[in-house]
């Protein structure tokens, strides 16, 4: 019996080879966009778990209050990893205190290398559960000692052994390999790590971290802990939750400083918080394209399901006969099925070709590492029990439907489908539309919100600007050198040095009052600490006062602020004003105001930022290169001279229109998916409605022809056939519309900086419907309408 039905199935899908092109061709597209979202989702949830002690690790977060506002973040102060495993021991398998990645000179002996790396608590590669290719995780308890991951030993000393070679490490600390691990993978917290340190190297090579190793008023590093088996994270959190308000400095109390533990489980995926409360993250995502999988799959289906009830006509004497001959109505059920079934196993293999093709484009996009896992028994199960399940969906309908026929009609001729037949079919292509064009909406606001903060102002020009981080502090010492040296080479127009590049946020600072302010206030300003060229460097614009000079001794006690800070101390006039620190040991004097720069994320508002004068080694160098002068020779004079100056630190140079842009990444992977899935559910929709308008003309024919003989005009029959689409396109506009327009709204919401929706948004992706639907009509009407009449009454 099942061959049976198996060999009908075959010899349908040849006598209709465009019909079930179309089917298979809109299964494939809609399983293969179902794996490639499944093979993401999963890679997303598989976040972290190469450790062994994945459910036990968490990192120490804080809370802090300001202003009536919840803000939460992950440094926290050096003393802080003691305390804990000194006074909740129980709680705790391990607690590791570890700097945060950095980028780092290591030299073996004549060549220097730049690598990221972290300085960790001896534990560390217990805690993470490193996989030691070479040497033991103990290895670290040496002071001056270094673990290299195992691509890192390759670049560095090729296929010799690195175990007890020595290396140097931003010129000034040297350090004996004593271990070589596996690299971690690319969904790890740490696969960009190349070296790991320990942190006692780290405090002994560094003055600032010396100074702060004791105090609990300063976060400057993290805290990673592997919870006890018997101890759960949010009673800890609970346990642990006062200890720094209740050793830090009275002054700082008023923050309100609370610890909780945050699971390595929600890492990656809930790593979003929102006064205080975890408001997800990356999990958003997660659900979006589930969301938009079960949509493009439902799309597929739904294209079968059409066109198989709309040839029903043709089928119904075949079911006719074979009620007649003794066929029960659980046998047609079976035989529909089992149709439907060789349509989405042949769609899943034609899937299975389409994922291999294009998996390589689909993880540039994404940014992954994702490969088709060909031996997991649960791809290849999940994979079959998704294509029958898709089958059976997608066969459903039509095998009721056509099942349910009574033969004595069919027989007699007389069976024709009510007009109500056609209705859940016109009911399925306004579902159709609905999802493609809310998709389409959502596409072009996520487009829109990017173009809209990529057009943000800046506050500074940002074209032929270049950074590096300086690692050691030779260019430090020869700065006035280096600088007059390029800058009469022609190569740059000028160079500065601050603490922080120009692409990111400087530290927030508090303890400082001024002329007016509430003594209940408690201030926090984010600061930077520049260069007197900084200013004329990067372009930033003076709106009051002046800049820095470098012939001005007195402006070591000068301080430049932003358009924000004016307004968040209230000074009507702030020049010749002074700030003061709260213990009176520093006075500062404002000398200008400048707009504000986007420094952080260009979603949000601008910080009352305060720039003081650079006293010390900084650790960003920018320079702006000469317009008028060919940039290649530019950036060679620039290297031959750090290589003068700085030969152990490799000239490694970053354009900072490009570290902006990069601030757009995650938005625009998420935009660039978006659009490709959106694309995708139109094209499936576009082949369905294909195959309707193509078996709607086949299906008036001979009326076609008599309306011609009659006089009707080619546009007046276009009109007729295209009438019916159009209204069906309209009505999923009026649903699309509010639906899509609540969703992102909502969206928008997350942003402070934000585009609007407009209304000719909605009118263009509608338009661009209407026309896309009438477009498809118009190639299978028009052949029908410029036909001759004669052709299509003897067909009859």
């Amino acid at each position: 019996m099942l061959e049976s039905f198996i060999k009908i199935g075959w010899r349908n899908l040849f006598r209709n080879k465009g019909y079930s092109a179309i089917n298979i061709g809109g299964l494939a597209m809609g399983i293969s966009v179902a794996i490639l979202i499944g093979l993401w989702i999963n890679d997303e949830l598989s976040f972290n778990k190469n450790h062994d002690n994945y459910k036990y690790i968490a990192r120490v977060m804080q809370n802090t209050a300001h202003e009536g506002i919840t803000g939460t973040g992950m440094y926290m102060p050096v003393p802080l990893a003691a305390e804990l495993a000194k006074s909740f021991e129980n709680d705790f398998e391990h607690v590791v205190i570890s700097s945060f990645p950095a980028d780092h000179t290591i030299s073996f002996g004549n060549i220097h290398f730049t690598e990221t790396g972290n300085y960790m608590h001896a534990d560390a590669p217990r805690m993470f559960t490193f996989q030691m290719q070479l040497g033991t995780a103990s290895g670290l308890n040496e002071l001056n000692s270094i673990f290299l991951s195992e691509s890192t030993a390759k670049r560095i000393f090729g296929d010799g052994d690195p175990i007890n070679k020595l290396l140097t490490i931003d010129g000034k600390t040297e350090v004996k390999v004593t271990g070589v691990y596996k690299d971690m993978p690319r969904k790890s917290e740490f696969y960009n790590i190349d070296f790991v340190a320990p942190w006692e190297q780290f405090v002994a090579s560094n003055d600032w971290v010396n100074r702060v190793k004791d105090t609990w008023d300063q976060s400057v590093v993290q805290v990673f802990v592997q919870l006890a088996p018997n101890s759960e994270a949010d009673i800890v959190s609970q346990k642990i939750k006062n200890t720094i308000y209740d050793r830090e400095s009275d002054q700082y109390k008023v923050f309100q400083r609370s610890l909780f533990l945050h699971p390595m489980s929600k890492w990656h995926l809930y790593e979003e918080f929102t006064n205080g409360i975890n408001t997800g993250g990356r999990i958003q995502f997660v659900w979006l394209f589930g969301i938009i999988c079960i949509f493009i799959l439902m799309l597929a289906c739904i294209n079968f399901m059409n066109l198989s009830t709309a040839r029903s006509e043709r089928r119904a004497k075949e079911v006719g006969i074979r009620k007649a001959v003794g066929s029960i109505r659980r046998q047609l059920i079976t035989q529909f099925f089992s149709e439907s079934l060789l349509v989405a196993g042949l769609g899943f293999i034609l899937s299975i070709g389409l994922v291999f093709l294009v998996l390589p484009q689909f993880n540039q996009v994404a940014d992954k590492q994702i490969d088709i896992p060909w031996e997991s028994v649960y791809f290849w199960s999940s994979c079959i029990g998704f294509t029958l399940f898709t089958g059976v969906v997608a066969g459903s309908y039509p095998a009721l439907y056509l099942s349910s026929f009574q033969p004595v009609k069919v027989l007699k001729g007389t069976f024709r489908a009510s007009r109500a037949a056609s209705i859940p079919r016109k009911v399925l292509v306004v579902l159709q539309f609905t999802v493609s064009i809310a998709l389409m909406i959502g596409t072009t606001t996520v487009y829109l919100q990017i173009q809209h903060t990529k057009n943000r102002p800046l506050g500074y020009d940002n074209d032929g600007l270049i950074y590096f981080d300086m690692k050691t502090n030779e260019i430090h010492g020869h700065f006035e050198s280096v600088r007059n040296k390029l800058i009469s080479s022609g190569a740059i127009v000028e160079m500065t040095e601050s603490q922080s590049p120009v692409t990111r946020s400087g530290p927030n600072i508090v303890g400082w009052t001024w002329k007016g302010k509430d003594p209940a206030f408690m201030e926090q300003f984010s600061a930077d600490w520049i260069s007197p060229e900084y200013g004329k460097t990067i372009g930033w614009e003076l709106i009051a006062g002046r800049d820095f000079s470098r012939e001005n001794v007195s402006d070591q006690k000068g301080i430049v602020i932003n358009e924000s800070a004016v307004k968040y101390i209230g000074l009507k006039d702030p020049i010749g004003e002074v700030i003061i620190s709260d213990e009176g040991a520093r006075t500062f004097t404002i000398l200008g105001v400048v707009k504000d720069l986007v420094v952080g994320s260009p979603y949000l508002p601008s910080t009352p930022t305060i720039y003081f004068p650079l006293t010390w080694t900084g650790n960003a160098v920018t320079l702006r290169l000469n317009p008028e002068r060919n940039t290649q020779e530019s950036l060679k004079t620039i290297q031959t001279a750090f290589n003068e100056f700085a030969p152990t630190s490799p000239f490694e140079y970053k354009f900072v229109n490009e570290q902006y842009a990069i601030k757009f990444n995650n938005e625009v992977r998420i935009g660039d998916l978006s659009t490709a899935f959106s694309l995708l559910s139109v094209i499936i929709s576009c082949l369905g409605l294909l195959g309707m308008a193509s078996f709607m003309v086949e299906q008036r024919t001979k009326e076609l022809g008599i309306r011609k003989v009659l006089g009707a005009s080619a546009t007046n029959l276009w009109q007729l056939l295209s009438k019916e689409f159009v209204v069906l396109v309209l009505i999923a506009c009026f649903i699309a519309f509010p639906v899509s327009s609540y969703f992102m709204d909502s969206w928008l919401q997350r942003y402070t900086y934000r585009t609007e929706l407009s209304v000719w948004m909605f009118a263009a992706v509608g338009l661009g419907a209407l026309l896309m639907t009438l477009s498809i009509v118009s190639t299978q009407t028009i052949k029908a309408v410029l036909g001759a009449p004669v052709k299509s009454l003897r067909s009859e």
